[in-house]
C-alpha cells in the first residue's frame, strides 16, 4: 500500500515501565512523586499521552500495588498540566519456568493471577486508556513467557469496555493484530479500536521497516495506531511511524539514552520527537484533541 503520512500526531511518553532498568540509569523514576512529575515535566515537552507502571519506592522492582497507582493517578490529575493517563495493565501474566528438563515449580518472578486481579488498579483508578497485551510470547530471558491467552484477554477486554476505559492494544507480532479484530467482531472491543505496535521486543516483531509495514498493513483501515522502537532505533520509529500514518511512543520504558554516552530523561525524548515531527511537516495533537479523536471523556481527581 502506499505510504499516507500523518499530518496530526500525538506522543506518547512510556514514563519507566516494568523493565529491570532502575538501577542503569538515575533518570528512571521510582516512587509515585517521581513517576508523575516526569510524566509532568513529558507532558509540557509535548506528549499528550503518558503511559505509566508503578515502581516499589525502595528497591525500584516493578510492582502491582494499588496505593501505588492511586498516588501516581492523582497526582496527575491534581496537576494544572493536562494530559491523558494511560495505565499498563500488562503485569500479572508472568511465568519463569524452571529448567528445560523440569519447568515446574516455576521460579522466583513469576507473577501470574487472575483477570480481576490484573484489572484491579483500572477499576480503581478508571484511567482514560490502558493496555491490553494481546497475545502470548516469549518475552526476552531463556524461560520467560508472558502469558495472555484468549480466555484472559476476553475477561480483561471486557471488564475495560464495561469500565469505560478504552483499551490500547499491544501488539507484539502480526498474530496478536489478528486476535485484536476478532476481540472487535466478537464485540468484546469497541471499534474503532486504538494499537500499539511494539517493534524489536525479543522475542516479538523485529524492528526492520519491511515488518513494520507489515504490522500497519494489517490495521484496520478507521482504527487509530501509534508505534516505537527499542533502544538505539527509537527516534528512527518516530519518523517511520508518522511516514506510515501512525503516532509515535518514547520514553524510558524503551530506551535509556538521548545520545551515545548520554542518559536522558523523559522529556528530552519527547522534545526530541516533537522535533523530528514537526520537521517533518507534521503538527504535534494536545491532550483534548486526542480525547475527542478517540472517544475519551477526561476523569477529576478524587
Amino acid at each position: 500500500m502506499p505510504l499516507a503520512m500523518n499530518r496530526d500526531v500525538f506522543i506518547t511518553c512510556a514514563v519507566t515501565g516494568s523493565g529491570g532498568t532502575q538501577d542503569r540509569s538515575p533518570h528512571v523514576p521510582r516512587s509515585p512523586e517521581q513517576i508523575a512529575d516526569s510524566a509532568i515535566k513529558a507532558a509540557k515537552a509535548g506528549a499528550a499521552v503518558v503511559h505509566c507502571h508503578v515502581r516499589d519506592p525502595e528497591t525500584g522492582k516493578p510492582s502491582r500495588d494499588l496505593k501505588l497507582y492511586r498516588e501516581v493517578t492523582e497526582r496527575i490529575r491534581a496537576s494544572d498540566t493536562d494530559v491523558v493517563l494511560n495505565l499498563t495493565a500488562g503485569m500479572g501474566g508472568d511465568i519463569i519456568f524452571g529448567d528445560v528438563e523440569n519447568p515446574f515449580p516455576t521460579r522466583e518472578g513469576t507473577d501470574m493471577v487472575g483477570a480481576t486481579e490484573r484489572m484491579a488498579h483500572i477499576a480503581e483508578c478508571l484511567p482514560e486508556t490502558c493496555t491490553l497485551d494481546c497475545g502470548t510470547m516469549n518475552f526476552a530471558e531463556a524461560d520467560y513467557v508472558m502469558t495472555n491467552t484468549p480466555g484472559m484477554l476476553t475477561a480483561m477486554g471486557g471488564m475495560m469496555t464495561k469500565l469505560g476505559v478504552k483499551p490500547e492494544i499491544e501488539a507484539f507480532d502480526t498474530g496478536h493484530l489478528w486476535y485484536a479484530k476478532q476481540l472487535v467482531s466478537d464485540g468484546v472491543l469497541d471499534s474503532p479500536a486504538l494499537v500499539q505496535l511494539c517493534m524489536g521486543v525479543p522475542w516479538g516483531a523485529p524492528d526492520d521497516l519491511n515488518t513494520l509495514m507489515a504490522m500497519v498493513n494489517n490495521v484496520p483501515d478507521d482504527w487509530t495506531f501509534s508505534a516505537f522502537g527499542l533502544g538505539r532505533n527509537q527516534m528512527a520509529y518516530v519518523a517511520a511511524s508518522v511516514l506510515a500514518g501512525g503516532n509515535v511512543r518514547v520514553g524510558l520504558e524503551d530506551n535509556l539514552w538521548l545520545d551515545k554516552g548520554v542518559l536522558a530523561e523523559n522529556y528530552q525524548l519527547v522534545e526530541r520527537a516533537r522535533t523530528i515531527i514537526e520537521s517533518m511537516g507534521a503538527k504535534i495533537m494536545g491532550p483534548q484533541a486526542v480525547r475527542e479523536k478517540l472517544g475519551l471523556t477526561k476523569r477529576a481527581p478524587v
